[in-house]
């Protein structure tokens, strides 16, 4: 018990309550209360006694650590003593050498300075003595051994710089450097009146010698000698060139760079013997002529900007150049690089890389107007020429000349401005590029596009798939000639450089190109179309298999679109012209329902049946000249699908008869699914319902419509809002954007008018991106009419004067271009060889 009572109390969560519960748990255990008060009492004096005995323990222990410390300390301070004891001692050590050693010091000092004072007096007086020789050897023209002692008495000199305050040694000093002077004087002397007497030949030792000495007394003496030499070669120059007005003129300046030629031929056979080569004294010669020449051809270019030649101005430069070419290649221990290669700015100011033609860079933009205005009589020529010859056979990749005429021609203009200049005036002339490759696209290609063809069906097919192909060229050209301007330009004009708005205006003019194809097809289909609007749909009484049109609309489509994706070699251009046919197809069919009115509820049934028959139809444009059994991509599924839901959702809600009027009103909410009371009316109206038994059906399609369940419908859907439905007598209707405001033409008859095609086209470039559609296509708008049904033909772009059309066209054409361009990269590969995209 002792022993489990010891453990409870030791425990840290003990509790004497719970404790006294468990021993007393019962009435029989109170007997042994007064032995158990007795043990703890003897439990607690145990306790007493061992925490006396561990408190008198470490009272013990703290006075033997007090101890311990002092005695520490006084072991520390006995260290310190001894530790000043031997500094003492060393530093009496110390002074005892330095007193046994000081004798030793003044002798070592005394030899040294004895040592310094023998070799000062030996200099000097190996100094006096060259001094004299050289004295004598100077009188008598001893060139070769002058240098030598110069040499040796410039570094003697030296040694005496700090002994200048001894008269003695400053007159020396002052000795030597007049023996100087006077040397650089008498050679300067001997070369004028050896080169004056014409006596070069006979002393060309004596001079090559005398060359020596002024390398020894010299930068200074060196350059004067040179710069003599050089004003003296080209005094001649100067005087016939600068002082004479018919010979200094740029017509005569090839006879400059003749003049100098046969100066260097007189240095090579004649001086080169006389001046060292680590001179390069012809290549000093070189830079004087170059420098005057420049300064000359600067102020001649200057009196005559108003009248100056460009052919004459080029022909000077590209002498300048070749000449400068010459040079370089002469004095460069490298051979220069090609006279197209295209050096870092850093590299250019080295060499003789424009050290003459720098001169002719401010008029280098005379050259550029030069090409801007032959540049600008190309377009109308390229006008007026035909796409192809009627006579060759046609191909498929077929591209209009022109085109590449006219690239050729850059590549021409690019590589001679690139010999001429390298700066600014190239990116000058990439905006002048630039400048008619958007009148190439919009006034030669657009203009092809908007006017070819016969009196009766528009462009030809032949003709549009070459325009096609000359977009595409072009497009890819320019961003290849984007990237042959960068490489060649400076670095600091790269970022400036940009055709991206080139480029995407003849994308813009593919997209178009694409659209003329699609009507093509339509064309064809017309007559269909116009059986369908011919069928009396109101008076049917039952709905059989498929209309007659059906068929016969399917066979045009497909006839007319194999003969065109047969041509058509890249497929993205194939996929375009599918996605864009469908939209075509669906719109004209919306249309032509439309024009259809009133239509029965079986009639709209049976339309309904029929456009189930041509969604199928559509699904195999894709892959019409694929293997057999080639699927179409699941994109192109997934258009058709979106297409023609349209059609169902208004053919659904027409077969719907009026009576119960809520079945209409609830199938008006389901199927076109918004809130307007006009494209509600709409519908009426193409039902036949008449105008006075509108107004109830109106009414309860307006209480309708304000049910919660209804709130989060839109205003106008997509489908009917741009249906404007004239009057009872009249079939004329609009698929047009709203935002165009443009009402088409009856499309009763069928007929097309190829004077208003061309400017349909236009019209709908210059309308903006919205009228092509969506960014998936570039070039189509679900739900609008189909091109060259719905404008009021404008004058056609480019007619008659051969200038551009309203600025905002060529504009609207880039930004088609650029939607164009961003998704025809994702086109899936279709209708060749089997091959499916996605």
């Amino acid at each position: 018990m002792h022993s489990a009572t010891s453990t409870s109390l030791d425990s840290d969560d003990f509790d004497p309550l719970d404790h006294l519960n468990v021993i007393f748990s019962h009435p029989s255990t109170l007997s042994s209360v007064a032995s158990t008060s007795l043990a703890l009492r003897s439990y607690q004096d145990d306790l007493d006694e061992d925490i006396a005995e561990l408190v008198s323990r470490q009272t013990a222990s703290d006075a033997e650590s007090v101890r311990r410390i002092q005695a520490a300390k006084g072991e520390l301070a006995d260290l310190f003593k001894k530790i000043e004891s031997v500094r003492e001692r060393a530093i009496q050590t110390e002074q005892a050498i330095t007193e046994m050693t000081a004798d030793i010091k003044r002798l070592d000092g005394t030899k040294r300075n004895l040592t310094l004072s023998m070799t000062a007096l030996k200099r000097l007086q190996m100094l006096t003595t060259a001094y004299e020789q050289l004295r004598g050897l100077s009188k008598s023209r001893q060139y070769r051994e002058c240098a030598q002692l110069l040499q040796a008495v410039i570094q003697l000199v030296a040694h005496f710089k700090s002994y200048r305050s001894i008269d003695q040694i400053a007159t020396l000093s002052r000795n030597v450097a007049d023996l100087q002077r006077e040397l650089l004087e008498q050679v300067c002397e001997d070369f004028e009146v050896t080169f004056a007497k014409g006596e070069v030949t006979q002393k060309k030792g004596m001079l090559g010698e005398a060359c020596l000495v002024m390398d020894a007394l010299g930068e200074h003496a060196r350059n004067r000698l040179i710069t003599w030499y050089c004003n003296t070669q080209l005094r001649e120059y100067r005087q016939v060139f600068r002082g004479n007005d018919e010979a200094g003129s740029l017509d005569n300046i090839s006879r400059r760079y003749s003049w100098f030629n046969r100066m260097l031929k007189t240095y090579d056979t004649e001086h080169a013997a006389i001046f060292p080569a680590h001179w390069r004294t012809n290549e000093m010669l070189a830079n004087s002529f170059c420098e005057g020449t420049r300064e000359d051809f600067k102020a001649i270019l200057q009196r005559s900007r108003q009248t100056l030649d460009v052919n004459l101005l080029l022909s000077c430069l590209q002498e300048t150049l070749n000449f400068e070419h010459s040079v370089e290649r002469r004095f460069s221990n490298e051979s220069r690089a090609s006279i197209d290669t295209i050096l870092s700015k850093d590299d250019k100011q080295g060499g003789f890389g424009q050290a003459i033609s720098e001169a002719f860079e401010p008029y280098m933009s005379l050259w550029v107007e030069s090409q801007d205005k032959q540049l600008a009589l190309l377009i109308p020529r390229y006008r007026q020429q035909p796409i192809r010859n009627t006579e060759d056979e046609f191909s498929s990749t077929t591209v209009i000349a022109s085109s590449t005429e006219l690239f050729h021609f850059y590549r021409l203009i690019l590589a001679q401005c690139a010999k001429l200049s390298t700066g600014s005036r190239l990116l000058e002339l990439s905006k002048t590029f630039a400048k008619y490759l958007d009148q190439y696209g919009q006034q030669v290609l657009f203009y092809f596009l908007g006017t070819t063809g016969s009196s009766q069906q528009g462009p030809l097919i032949e003709d549009i798939i070459a325009i096609l192909n000359t977009a595409d060229y072009c497009y890819h050209t320019c961003n290849q000639l984007e990237e042959k301007i960068r490489s060649r330009i400076d670095e600091e004009f790269k970022t400036s450089v940009n055709l991206q708005n080139q480029a995407d205006g003849f994308m813009g003019v593919a997209s178009a190109a694409v659209r003329a194809l699609v009507r093509k097809v339509d064309i064809e289909c017309e007559p269909t179309w116009r059986e369908m609007r011919n069928t009396p749909w109101s008076k049917l009484e039952s709905v059989g298999d498929q209309s007659t049109y059906v068929a016969e609309l399917l066979r045009h489509m497909k006839e007319k679109s194999g003969e065109i994706l047969k041509l058509l070699q890249k497929q993205h251009y194939a996929r375009a012209f599918c996605d864009n046919l469908v939209d075509l197809m669906v719109n004209t069919y919306i249309m032509s329902t439309v024009q259809c009115r009133p239509i029965s509820e079986v009639g709209a049934e049976q339309m309904l049946l029929d456009s189930y028959v041509l969604k199928k139809g559509f699904l195999e444009i894709v892959t019409l000249n694929a293997e057999p059994g080639t699927q179409a991509p699941a994109g192109f599924v997934k258009r058709v699908n979106q297409a023609m839901s349209k059609v169902d959702s208004l053919l659904k809600t027409l077969q719907v008869r009026p009576i119960p009027p809520e079945a209409l009103v609830q199938a008006y909410l389901i199927h076109i699914a918004d809130k307007s009371d006009t494209n509600f009316r709409k519908i009426l109206d193409l039902k036949g319902i008449r105008k006075s038994d509108q107004s109830a059906l109106v009414d309860l399609f307006s209480a309708h419509r304000a049910s919660p369940s209804h709130e989060n419908l839109p205003q106008n859907s997509p489908l009917l809002t741009p249906l404007q439905i004239t009057s009872s007598s009249s079939t004329g209707i609009s698929l047009g954007a709203p935002s165009s405001g443009i009402t088409p033409p009856s499309l009763g008859s069928g007929r097309f008018d190829p004077t208003t095609f061309g400017s349909a086209i236009i019209n709908a470039a210059r309308d903006g991106v919205d009228r092509f559609g969506s960014p998936g296509l570039g070039v189509s708008v679900p739900g609008s009419g189909p091109p060259g049904h719905g404008t009021t033909p404008p004058p056609a772009v480019g007619q008659g004067d051969g200038h551009s059309g309203p600025t905002n066209l060529n504009e609207n054409l880039k930004s088609i271009g650029k939607f164009f361009r961003r998704d025809v990269s994702g086109f899936g590969r279709f209708g060749r060889g089997g091959e499916d995209g996605k």
